[in-house]
C-alpha cells in the first residue's frame, strides 16, 4: 500500500483497490484478504484508469487509450500487454492524459495537460465511447484537466484546471457528447490546486487539494477538511462505504462516514477493434 498513486478505482468484482503509480510506469493493486500489493508494468506512466465490463483495464498513457490485461493476481509482479485502442492530441508533442473517469453511460471523460515547462493552457476535454469514438467536449482549455466526475444520476460532470482556481461544472449530456450551463461550482482558497475528485451519495464533492481532501455541498460550501497529501480520493468497499486516497503516501484510508456510488464500467462491448 506504500507505492505513491493517482487514479485510485475500486474494483468490485475482485475487491480490490486498483491505482497507478505517479513515479513509474506500473499500475497497483491491494485488497484486504490478500495484504500483498500486486505490481504490474506498463510501458509508460497512467494517467487514468478504468474498469471496464470485459474485465479489462483502461489505461490513458501519455498519448494514447489502450486497454489492459486482465491482470493476473496470483502472478504478483508482471508486464501488462496493452493494445492501443486510440491515439490522443497525436500532432500535439506537448500534451499527455492527465485525468478522467467512466460517466454513467459507460463512456470514458478524460482531459489532457500541458506537459511542457510554459504550462500554457492547452489541455482538452474529450469523451471516448465504442459507439461514437473519441468526441471532443466544447470546454475551456486547461493547462492540466483534473477533478473529472459526475453527479449519481450523471447529468452534471464537474472538472477542474489544476492550474486554475476553481472547480467547475456543467450539464452534461453522454449521448450528444454536449456540455452546456458551465460554471464555477466552487472557488478554491489561495494557493490551493484541485486534483481528483469524487462524488457520494449525499451529492457532497470530495476534492484533493495540496494537503488536504475538501468536502463540498451540493451548493460549493466547504463541510470539511481532512489533513492528506493525496491526487485522488474513492469510495469503495463491499458497500461503497470506504473513502480512501492515493498520494504520496501510497494507499490511505480516511476517517469519514459517507457512501460512494459504484464504479461505472466503461463499454469495451462494442468496440470496432
Amino acid at each position: 500500500m506504500k507505492q505513491p498513486g493517482r487514479s485510485l478505482r475500486w474494483d468490485a468484482a475482485g475487491s480490490r483497490w486498483w491505482w497507478s503509480n505517479s513515479n513509474a510506469a506500473a499500475l497497483h493493486a491491494w485488497s484486504e484478504t490478500e495484504q500483498a500489493t500486486m505490481t504490474c508494468k506498463l510501458p509508460d506512466r497512467a494517467g487514468l484508469i478504468a474498469h471496464c465490463s470485459s474485465g479489462r483495464l483502461l489505461v490513458g498513457l501519455p498519448k494514447r487509450l489502450c486497454l489492459a490485461g486482465p491482470a493476473d493476481p496470483q502472478r504478483g509482479a508482471s508486464q501488462l500487454k496493452v493494445q492501443a485502442l486510440v491515439a490522443v492530441d497525436a500532432a500535439e508533442p506537448r500534451t499527455g492524459i492527465s485525468d478522467g473517469c467512466v460517466d454513467r453511460h459507460g463512456f470514458l471523460v478524460f482531459g489532457t495537460a500541458n506537459a511542457s515547462e510554459d504550462r500554457r493552457p492547452i489541455g482538452s476535454f474529450y469523451q471516448n465511447s465504442g459507439q461514437h469514438g473519441l468526441r471532443r467536449l466544447a470546454l475551456p482549455a486547461v493547462a492540466e484537466a483534473s477533478g473529472i466526475c459526475f453527479s449519481g444520476d450523471g447529468a452534471r460532470m464537474f472538472f477542474a484546471d489544476a492550474g486554475g482556481d476553481a472547480i467547475l461544472c456543467c450539464d452534461y449530456d453522454a449521448g450528444r457528447a454536449s456540455v452546456s450551463r458551465i460554471g464555477i461550482f466552487a472557488q478554491l482558497e489561495k494557493g490551493a490546486t484541485a486534483r481528483g475528485s469524487v462524488v457520494d451519495q449525499e451529492g457532497c464533492l470530495w476534492n484533493a487539494q495540496a494537503g488536504q481532501v475538501v468536502q463540498y455541498d451540493k451548493g460549493g460550501k466547504v463541510v470539511r477538511r481532512i489533513a492528506i497529501d493525496c491526487a485522488t480520493p474513492a469510495f469503495g468497499g463491499a458497500r461503497l462505504d470506504q473513502l480512501m486516497a492515493a498520494g504520496p503516501a501510497g494507499l490511505v484510508p480516511l476517517p469519514v462516514k459517507a457512501s460512494g456510488h459504484a464504479e461505472a464500467l466503461f463499454d469495451d462491448q462494442h468496440l470496432h477493434n
